[in-house]
C-alpha cells in the first residue's frame, strides 16, 4: 500500500491514531483510526511513559487493524503550550560552473536556518520554509534547477520544549513508533477549520479543549503566532461544581445538557433539582443560575485570549475574524456572540466536513494528515509501513531527495 501517513496526537487526556493514504491529487483517505483515554497524560504533558506508551500502542494497533497496514513511524501532533515560533533568515553560497541550485543546496540553507538562538529549555524540532530568494529575486517555492550564485530563505524555525519532547519520543519509541516529526497542531487545525481566503487574508484561530485552548495568528498562508492557555471547558465543570456545590460528575452533565454559554438565550428560566456536593440532600436551582456560570467562564477565556493577542501585538490584520473550534466550549450556543462582544470582530464556529470522523477529537489527527500531504507531497511523506527491503530501499531515497535531510540531527 503506498502513500501513507500515520499520526499519533497526545491531547489533554486522551490519544488518537490515525492512518490514511494520499493520492496524487492530494486528496487524503482515512483507513484507520482510535481514540482512547490515557492515565499517563494530564492536561497535555506526559506524566507516565509506561502509561502513555501502552496507549499509543494500543491506538495504533487498533487503527492498524482497521487499515491492514503495519506502520513502524508516525508524526506527532505538539500543542502551542509547548512549542514557539523563531522567525529567521539565512544564506548559502552556490558552488560548481553552472551555479545551478540542487536539492543538497536547499538542505544545506534549512540546515544554515536551524542554528538559531533558542530560549532555555528549547530544541528545535522543524524548520518550514517560507520562501526562497535567489540573488535577490524572492518569493521562489522550489528553487531546485534555478541557476544563483546564493540561495537565502525566510524559515520559521519550530522550537520545542526538550522534556516534553524527549518524552514523546520515550514514549514513542516504546511503543515500537520512530518519531518522522512534529505537527504544530494550530497547522494541523487550520487544516480542517480554515478556508484558504482566510488563512490568506489573516485569521486568529481559537481551539479550546478541555483543560487547555490554543491561540493562533496565520495570515498569507503562515503561521505568524502561536501560544496557549491552560484554560478550557473543563474550567466550566468546575466553576459549575464550585458555583452551585454540586458534585463535579452532576456539573459536567448539566453543562452538555443545557449547551448554552449566552443567558440571553434562555427560553424558560425554570427550576430544576440538583445534588448537593458531600450530602445526601437535594435542593432547586433555575437554569440562569447554571448559564451564569458558564458565560463567566466562557468570557474569561476570550478576554485572556484577547490579552495574549494584544501583548504579543498580532491583533491588526486579522481581516477575516476570529474561527472558534475544538470541543471545549464551541458546542455551546450563544459562544459566538460572547466571542463578538470581547473581539469586536466577525466571529464563526469551524465546520468540519470530514467523512468518516464522529469524534471531533480525531480531527487533528485528520489536520495533520492533510499538512503532511500538502507540504511534502503524497509520495514523499516519510512515513515507514512494513514490506519488503527492496521497496523500503527505494522509498527511503525518494524521501531523502525530497525532504533533504529537513529533519536529519533534530531528534
Amino acid at each position: 500500500m503506498e502513500n501513507i501517513i500515520s499520526c499519533v496526537d497526545i491531547g489533554s487526556s486522551n490519544i488518537c491514531a490515525l492512518i490514511a493514504s494520499a493520492s496524487e491529487t492530494g486528496e487524503v483517505e482515512i483507513l484507520g483510526k482510535a481514540i482512547e483515554p490515557c492515565n499517563g497524560v494530564k492536561k497535555g504533558i506526559i506524566v507516565d511513559i509506561e502509561s502513555t506508551a501502552n496507549t499509543i500502542k494500543s491506538c495504533i494497533d487498533r487503527a492498524q487493524a482497521l487499515a491492514n497496514v503495519e506502520v513502524v513511524s508516525a508524526y506527532v501532533n505538539i500543542m502551542g503550550a509547548h512549542a514557539s515560533i523563531i522567525k529567521n533568515n539565512s544564506s548559502v553560497s552556490i558552488s560548481g560552473e553552472s551555479k545551478e541550485i540542487t536539492q543538497n543546496d536547499v538542505g544545506r540553507v534549512l540546515e544554515s536556518a536551524e542554528r538559531v538562538k533558542l530560549p532555555q529549555g528549547m530544541q528545535v524540532i522543524d524548520v518550514i520554509p517560507v520562501h526562497y530568494i535567489v540573488d535577490g529575486y524572492d518569493e521562489i517555492v522550489d528553487p531546485v534547477g534555478m541557476s544563483g550564485a546564493k540561495l537565502e530563505v525566510e524559515a520559521d524555525v519550530i522550537a520545542g520544549k526538550i522534556t516534553f519532547v524527549q518524552n514523546i519520543l520515550k514514549s514513542m519509541e516504546k511503543a515500537g513508533l520512530r518519531v518522522n516529526g512534529f505537527v504544530i497542531e494550530a497547522l494541523a487545525s487550520a487544516e480542517v477549520a480554515l478556508t484558504q481566503e482566510e488563512k490568506d487574508m489573516g485569521v486568529v484561530l481559537i481551539d479550546i479543549g478541555g483543560s487547555i485552548t490554543n491561540i493562533s495568528v496565520i495570515k498569507n498562508n503562515r503561521l505568524l503566532y502561536y501560544d496557549a492557555i491552560a484554560v478550557g471547558g473543563d474550567h466550566i465543570s468546575n466553576d459549575i461544581s464550585i458555583g452551585l456545590r454540586i458534585p463535579y460528575s452532576e456539573a459536567e452533565k448539566l453543562k452538555k445538557e443545557y449547551e448554552l454559554a449566552f443567558t440571553s438565550l434562555i427560553k424558560n428560566d425554570y427550576e430544576i433539582s440538583v445534588n448537593e456536593i458531600n450530602e445526601n440532600k437535594k435542593r432547586n436551582i433555575k437554569v440562569s443560575e447554571i448559564i451564569e456560570i458558564i458565560e463567566a467562564r466562557v468570557q474569561e477565556i476570550f478576554y485572556l485570549c484577547k490579552e495574549q493577542l494584544q501583548v504579543a501585538n498580532v491583533w491588526e490584520g486579522c481581516g477575516k475574524g476570529i474561527v472558534l473550534s475544538g470541543g471545549g466550549i464551541s458546542y455551546l450556543d450563544g459562544s459566538m456572540q460572547i466571542a463578538y462582544e470581547v473581539f469586536d470582530l466577525p466571529v464563526r464556529v469551524a465546520s468540519y466536513k470530514v467523512s468518516s470522523i464522529t469524534k471531533p477529537e480525531l480531527l487533528i489527527s485528520v489536520g495533520s494528515a492533510k499538512y503532511i500531504v500538502s507540504r511534502f507531497g503524497a509520495s514523499d511523506t516519510g512515513c515507514e509501513v512494513k514490506k519488503t527491503k527492496k521497496n523500503k530501499e527505494k522509498k527511503s531515497m525518494s524521501i531523502f531527495r525530497k525532504l533533504v535531510n529537513l529533519f536529519n540531527g533534530l531528534f
